[in-house]
């Protein structure tokens, strides 16, 4: 398209179209800047939308690029959409003919269709779903006659979309990633899945970006055509891109250089599921003249929340650095408060939304968002227990979740033989050989002799019927079933569930997938044990989960939402929840294990990600305690809690453990010590009562304030003791105070614990 006739910036800006009113100046500087590249750095709630579709517009508007000529690119189809509806509200017509806005997947389709042949592929080739791809997978590793238990087709999966995020190819794959699956023969089985893929005309998600890449860095005269097409680039959440996606990017923009990329460096919070944090960063450096621009300026958020936002993102050291500020109310500061456990975390925040909406407010504007799933249960059966609605956001309640159900059909199966729907439920999960072939023989054996499904399956076993696996795997079911039986007649509950998900293979079955959802599912599987030790016995704690899920199905327009902070992204709320505030929970342990520095500034950018989705009012809640097993384990405040800024955030005055507790809890900022109120509280003062009748681990404490415990606790540590501690290793110790100790361990660092959890050596 000719430019000739094109207006320039300063007749634009006489002319003052409508759809520039309301910007502020950044804003406009980042519509308006249409030449070369662009980083719009756009910090939480500073309206980086309605900036991103207000370019596209005017660069329509100002006849820039026809309408086929802009490559504008999302992360979900919703995001499309709306930029499309908001394009259009703008200017009218002419937006149908956008060709080329939607995501990443769906636009790298488009061009992998027009040119499939360049791969090996048929325009008309299909895109697998998950299922299918996991069914191909698993004839791949019994072709390769490894262990399926041990090399599961769902780990196999996961490593491969990991890779094509990285946009390897089979041969790009290092040694020492595929060893990662099968002893070394992850690459080789990657080869035979793409060939198997290439053999039926099939793709995954991944391939079509890595594909794209492929295509565009093979052939230069392809690539030199999609130079000429696209005239302007567009990307939103830049800082979401994985390699892949990044590659693609960069391949495509060498031909105009006018690429515009939104995103936040301090909202990076999917690492992991590929996202590279560094391509944002070092945008400046792949694009050399970038124009920069920081929307700073916060539409959403009040002065405290906005300030205890930034002075935590200020503690990580890889960012580009923005300050979000606002000229509206300073309003409450960011609350921050000290509960007993886990249990007096879900009343308080039960009680302060009744209060909430007591005042006339909406449940509708409130959130409780949680760093790991299985932290969403005590909250659930709470505002079931107060009448409160609300709704899991992201994924199914705490007892819907395939893992509990799961768990539960083999409870049911012990307490009750004749439970066809447990029996049909687990009968095959873990694998077992038990095929839909010889489940169909027991089920016509029951109705044949009108007995249930467990009992056939034993008169079955009787005969040659059944053989092979299947017989061994049902052989070996009804024997266990046998023995956990006998064993519920001496056993705690909660501690025959952990030895029946144990010795049925299931928890196995988990810790053997290594897909991103397995570590929640095993969370939330001690979760739920932990909660079975709350009831009498296994019939109690049974019928509570049915009348739970009984009550569960009452819905209303008017419900609190209840979340993780990864599925809050891009949501806003009055008021905000974020409890589980400690050291372990987060930052995650498992995050900071795998990742090192580089997975505590991703926990920290979630917790920012937290605060800045609270528009009014932030509750950050943490707990001196956490049940584990039945036994009370003291854990220590998050670290995120010390490095909100004090003129920013308070801490509140909150009741000990039990119903008759005063408000003890003194304010972090002012005493200087963060662990303060933690140790003033009652519950603590009966826990170190405890300590001094010679318990050495942390008591059980019940709800009278009666402690259960045994053993003798060791003599008291003393400076330069060398110490050993389950979580963090050996070290040695540096300071004493009291019951606190400061230990510099060997290979996680200086931390703060308790001497009732080190062994001296």
């Amino acid at each position: 398209m000719s430019t000739a006739a094109t207006p320039k910036l300063s007749e634009l800006a006489r002319a003052a179209p409508p759809y520039l009113d309301g910007l502020n100046p950044e804003q406009r500087k980042a519509v308006e800047t249409l030449d070369g590249p662009v980083l719009m750095l756009a910090g939480a709630g500073t309206g980086k939308t309605r900036a991103l579709t207000t370019r596209l517009a005017h660069i329509l508007a100002t006849q820039r690029a026809y309408p086929s000529q802009i490559l504008a690119v999302t992360f979900t189809n919703k995001a499309a959409r709306e930029m499309r509806e908001r394009v259009g509200a703008l200017i009218g017509a002419g937006v149908e003919g956008l060709p080329w806005l939607g995501t990443f997947h769906s636009v790298g389709a488009q061009i992998l269709r027009k040119r499939a042949e360049l791969v090996g592929l048929e325009s008309n080739f299909t895109i697998l779903d998950t299922d299918d791809q996991l069914r191909l997978m698993k004839q791949i590793v019994q072709a390769e006659e490894l262990d399926e238990k041990r090399w599961t087709a769902r780990h196999l999966a996961s490593l491969i979309d990991r890779w094509k995020n990285r946009a390897w190819t089979p041969d790009d794959v290092p040694e020492g990633e595929s060893y990662a699956f099968a002893d070394g023969k992850g690459a080789h089985l990657y080869r035979i899945y793409q060939q198997r893929l290439s053999t039926l005309n099939c793709v995954d998600f991944g391939d079509l970006l890595l594909l794209n890449v492929r295509v565009l860095r093979e052939n230069p005269d392809v690539l030199d055509e999609y130079h000429r097409k696209f005239r302007y680039i567009l990307v939103d959440e830049y800082q979401d891109t994985n390699t892949a996606q990044y590659l693609w990017l960069r391949l495509l923009a060498q031909g105009s250089n006018n690429i515009c990329v939104v995103g936040d460096d301090d909202q990076s919070i999917y690492g992991w599921r590929g996202a590279e944090v560094d391509n944002i960063l070092r945008f400046e450096k792949d694009f050399p003249g970038a124009t920069v621009i920081r929307l700073e300026r916060n539409y959403r958020s009040t002065g405290h929340i906005l300030g205890a936002a930034s002075g935590l993102i200020a503690t990580n050291k890889t960012r580009l650095g923005k300050t979000l500020w606002t000229d509206g109310e300073e309003g409450e500061k960011v609350e921050v408060r000290g509960v007993w456990d886990g249990e007096e975390e879900a009343r308080a925040v039960a009680s302060a939304i009744e209060n909430w909406n007591s005042k006339g407010r909406k449940l509708t504007d409130v959130a409780v968002l949680v760093r790991a799933s299985w932290q969403m249960r005590a909250f659930e059966e709470r505002f079931l227990q107060m009448g409160i609605p609300h709704k899991v956001v992201g994924g199914p309640r705490f007892y819907e979740r395939q893992e509990i159900r799961d768990a539960h059909a083999y409870l049911r199966l012990v307490r009750a033989p004749d439970d066809d729907l447990a029996f049909e439920r687990i009968v095959n999960t873990p694998k077992r050989g038990v095929g839909d072939t010889s489940v169909r023989k027991i089920a016509e054996a029951a109705r044949r002799a009108n007995m249930s499904l467990s009992a056939a399956a034993g008169l079955l076993l009787e005969t040659d019927e059944i053989k092979g696996p299947a017989r061994a795997g049902l052989k070996s079911l009804l024997a266990d079933l046998e023995n956990w039986r006998g064993a519920a007649a001496t056993m705690r509950h909660d501690e025959l569930a952990e030895k029946v998900l144990d010795e049925s293979g299931y928890s196995a079955m988990w810790k053997a997938d290594k897909s991103a959802q397995a570590q929640g599912r095993l969370e939330n599987l001690k979760e739920l044990i932990r909660a079975m030790g709350e009831y009498g016995s296994l019939e109690a704690y049974l019928e509570h989960v049915a009348l739970v899920t009984e009550l569960d199905q009452v819905t209303s327009d008017d419900e609190v939402w209840l979340m993780t902070l990864h599925a809050a992204k891009g949501l806003e709320f009055p008021l905000v929840f974020l409890p589980g505030w400690e050291e372990t929970v987060f930052p995650s342990q498992r995050s900071l294990d795998e990742n090192g520095a580089a997975g505590l500034e991703e926990e920290r950018r979630l917790a920012y990600v937290g605060l800045t989705r609270a528009r009014e009012r932030a509750v950050i809640l943490f707990a001196a305690n956490r049940q584990i097993y039945g036994r009370w384990q003291s854990v220590l405040p998050s670290r995120f809690v010390d490095e909100l800024p004090s003129e920013h955030a308070t801490v509140a005055s909150a009741t000990g453990y039990g119903a008759s507790a005063e408000p003890t809890f003194a304010a972090v900022t002012e005493a200087g010590d963060p662990f303060r109120s933690t140790y003033e509280s009652p519950g603590w003062k009966r826990f170190q009562a405890a300590q001094a009748k010679g318990l050495r681990t942390p008591p059980v404490i019940e709800g009278d304030g009666r402690v259960i415990a045994s053993e003798n606790q060791d003599a008291r540590v003393t400076v330069g003791a060398r110490v050993f501690h389950q979580k963090f290793g050996y070290g040695q110790v540096l300071q004493v105070d009291g019951a606190k100790l400061i230990v510099d361990f060997e290979h996680t660092g200086r931390k703060k614990v308790l001497d009732s959890f080190v062994e001296t050596h």
